[in-house]
């Protein structure tokens, strides 16, 4: 349906990158990418990896993280060797699903907590080493984060204000020579979308599984966002389907 290839990612080697929402899906085939790339990378998991996703993270630095915990996250700063050139924000999650006037407001309250307010305190937490090492941050966004999509409040507002905060950060941080990037993520075959299949609400919910994204092709454009030719860009805002990556994929482009 897409018909999307993964980029070809540069050598990382020397690069120290944290990875938030590592145990699964998008975020554990980054980590594979990227230790495949020599970056060295702190992958943080809120609970075990699960078996399907654990040969991805073998040779990274795994830990337990919770965004919404701030003592979760200077635990995991700590653990860093004083040093940090990427931040990936990539946990996230699409809950609860549901029409506007039906959904928890504490559920939605937890969703912000996750999408936004973790964002920030990861960013803020990881501030002082990548200030120090002109470093990068990417932020895993979505298509949803402009346009309303039914039964997704909580989804499409908390990715929404994420797009806000890679603006700001954008703005404020630049100055400290910190870049930040907010990468766009079409429907992928992972179990958040499982979710989404599952609860029949708006055209994203309709695609067929084998119609999705293979997760190596976000993964492997946030990857290339953690590499030197990334500095030259001029804009936070992008989108796997870029014809600027979808240029540098090609037809037959893996991330090897």
């Amino acid at each position: 349906m897409f018909n999307l290839s993964a980029v070809p990612v540069p050598d990382l080697s020397g690069k120290t990158i944290l990875v938030t929402g590592a145990g699964r899906g998008i975020g554990a085939v980054l980590t594979g990418i990227l230790l495949a790339k020599g970056a060295t990378v702190y992958a943080g998991v809120q609970k075990a990896a699960q078996p399907d996703w654990q040969a991805h993270l073998e040779g990274a630095h795994v830990f337990d993280l919770d965004v919404t915990v701030p003592a979760s996250i200077a635990s995991a700063i700590a653990c860093l060797p004083g040093k940090l050139d990427v931040l990936v924000n990539n946990a996230g999650t699409i809950g609860p699903i549901g029409h506007f006037g039906s959904i928890d407001s504490d559920a939605l309250a937890h969703t912000l907590d996750v999408n936004v307010i973790g964002v920030h305190r990861m960013i803020t937490a990881a501030l002082p080493l990548l200030a120090t090492s002109q470093g990068t941050i990417v932020n895993a966004g979505t298509g949803a984060a402009t346009t309303a999509m039914e039964g997704w409040t909580a989804y499409c507002s908390s990715k929404a204000a994420a797009r806000m905060l890679t603006l700001m950060c954008e703005k404020e941080l630049a100055t400290r020579n910190v870049q930040s990037f907010f990468i766009g993520i079409p429907p992928t075959d992972t179990s958040m979308q499982g979710k989404i299949r599952a609860s029949g609400l708006n055209p994203i919910s309709q695609i067929a599984q084998d119609s999705l994204v293979d997760p190596v092709v976000p993964a492997s454009v946030m990857a290339w966002l953690c590499g030197p030719q990334a500095r030259s860009l001029n804009t936070c805002l992008l989108d796997v389907r870029d014809a600027f990556f979808q240029d540098m994929a090609g037809p037959s482009s893996s991330n090897s």
